[in-house]
C-alpha cells in the first residue's frame, strides 16, 4: 500500500493504492493522519480509486482513522470507491458509517 497526501482548498486529500491489509501499514497511515491532524488540518477524504483489495485489518485501519479524525474534530470522507471495496462495506454494514462519494469533485464539493 502507497500513500500520496496533498492539499486542495484546505482539505487534505489521501490517495491510497495498492492492498490494505494492516499491519506496519497501519502504522505508517495512522501516523500520517496525526502529523496531518497536528498541522491544523480538520478536513480529509481517502481516494479508494486505486485499492483492489482490502482485508478485515484494512477496514480497521479506515475505522481507526475515522475515530482519530473525529476525536480531533474533523471530518472523514470517501471517494471513488471501487465497487469490490462497496460490496464489503455493504456486507460489513460500514456504508452507513463512512460517507462516500463517486468522484473527488463531489467530495471536494461536499465541503463547501
Amino acid at each position: 500500500m502507497k500513500l500520496k497526501l496533498h492539499e486542495e482548498n484546505n482539505v487534505l486529500i489521501i490517495e491510497i493504492k495498492g492492498k490494505m491489509m494492516g499491519g506496519p501499514e497501519a502504522n505508517d497511515f495512522h501516523e500520517a493522519l496525526k502529523t496531518e491532524i497536528g498541522k491544523g488540518f480538520k478536513k480529509f477524504i481517502l481516494d479508494l480509486r486505486e485499492v483492489d483489495w482490502m482485508n478485515s485489518s484494512g477496514l480497521g485501519m479506515l475505522i481507526g482513522g475515522l475515530t482519530t479524525i473525529k476525536n480531533a474534530g474533523g471530518e472523514l470522507k470517501l471517494s471513488s470507491v471501487t465497487e469490490k471495496i462497496h460490496s464489503l462495506f455493504v456486507i460489513t454494514k460500514l456504508v452507513t458509517i463512512f460517507e462516500s462519494y463517486d468522484s473527488m469533485e463531489k467530495a471536494l464539493e461536499s465541503y463547501r
